[in-house]
């Protein structure tokens, strides 16, 4: 029984151990997390990702610390203990590479707060935006790059180093024929360094790519992700950004031009349709008060063109607006001037004598028509 006892009492110790060790690192993480939430929300009113970025790699870095800790008091013969801490101590490594990543996204959080994309004039926001999103993606490739390097510091075998030497050596090798194969690839990743620096497009920017009208929804190390009109999601490589001409509604501001085309009759008097589109207009609450026009575009031998030009704040206002403009326009012309409408005219020929004939039609082009045919 005293052999039995003197055997189980060593890892009786050392579950405590190890339970004392999950419960204080909780206990540290609840505290720490619970203070930082509040002044955080004294201080800004509004969350930065503490949580959410920072929870996960802390509660695993607190725990590690305490069992590492806690380790050599363990019963626990040599060449295992040294093959524990070693493996802990790798834990450990990847959760401060961890850690440090989550706090990329919280200093992103952090220089981003003042920058908001839903704001009517949010030039500026959508460059700070698209810019730290490439950086950070090139930010968290350096982060996980120096993990790796100091993994590989924590063997104390000169063996790994030399094979660890090899191996980088065949990676560099490898990457210059990688390179060279997968030139789209590359070619793309020289496009967002390119896309970050000079801003050809920016998050939330409206664009037209191959006929699509979208905006931008998110760029990403390879491609870009542009949420069409309807809900779809156009795919684009980066490099098609550099390469091609696109349409950017959105590059320097977000106020637009719109049109609207009225085709009418002549007999259509266009200063009241003028005045009637003021009207329309003014009481429009997509209208930014800026443009209002009305012009004779457009003369053919059946119809005049007649285009409304107004502006509005953005591309979405700028749509709505011209469909009522459409709207409205051709309700007041219908119950104004309803024969004002596209016509085509003709007349009926006789029988008579070729001088009767063309004395009949002459007078068809300058009298009223016989007969009125509405499109």
């Amino acid at each position: 029984m005293n052999s039995i006892f003197h055997f189980q009492h060593p890892w009786f110790s050392a579950i405590f151990f190890f339970c004392a060790a999950l419960v204080i690192a909780n206990l540290v993480h609840y505290v720490i997390f619970r203070v930082l939430k509040r002044k955080e929300n004294q201080a800004l009113g509004m969350g930065l990702g503490l949580q959410r970025y920072l929870g996960g790699p802390a509660r695993v870095i607190f725990l590690l610390t305490c069992v590492l800790l806690v380790l050599p008091f363990l019963p626990i013969p040599a060449n295992i203990d040294k093959l524990l801490q070693h493996g802990f101590i790798m834990a450990m490594v990847i959760a401060l590479g961890w850690f440090v990543v989550g706090c990329i996204y919280v200093l992103q959080a952090v220089m981003l707060r003042k920058y908001d994309l839903t704001a009517a004039n949010n030039v500026r926001a959508r460059r700070i935006h698209t810019q730290f999103q490439v950086f950070r993606r090139m930010l968290i490739t350096f982060v996980i790059v120096i993990d790796i390097g100091v993994l590989l510091w924590t063997f104390n075998d000169p063996r790994i180093w030399h094979y660890g030497s090899g191996l980088l050596a065949s990676a560099g090798i490898a990457t210059l024929v990688l390179a060279t194969a997968a030139k789209s690839t590359a070619s793309n990743f020289l496009a967002g360094l390119q896309i970050a620096l000079t801003e050809p497009i920016r998050i939330d920017d409206v664009v037209v790519v191959e006929g699509e009208w979208g905006r931008i929804e998110e760029i990403t190390s390879a491609y870009v992700v542009i949420k069409i009109w309807d809900l779809r999601r156009l795919i684009v490589p980066l490099s098609y950004f550099i390469e091609n001409s696109f349409a950017n509604w959105t590059r320097e501001s977000a106020d637009i031009l719109g049109t609207a085309f009225l085709y009418v009759d002549y007999s259509v008097p266009v200063e009241a349709l003028r005045e009637q589109l003021n009207i329309i207009v003014k009481d429009a609450p997509q209208w930014d008060k800026k443009v209002c026009g009305l012009q004779v575009t457009n003369l053919s031998e059946h119809t005049m063109e007649i285009r409304c030009l107004v502006s509005t704040p953005d591309s979405s206002s700028s749509f709505d607006l011209r469909c009522l403009i459409r709207e409205k326009m051709t309700a007041w012309i219908q119950q104004n001037y309803p024969s004002a409408f596209p016509t085509t005219r003709f007349a009926t020929r006789s029988d008579s004598a070729p001088g009767q004939q063309q004395s009949s039609l002459f007078g068809a082009q300058h009298a009223e028509p016989a007969t009125n045919k509405e499109h």
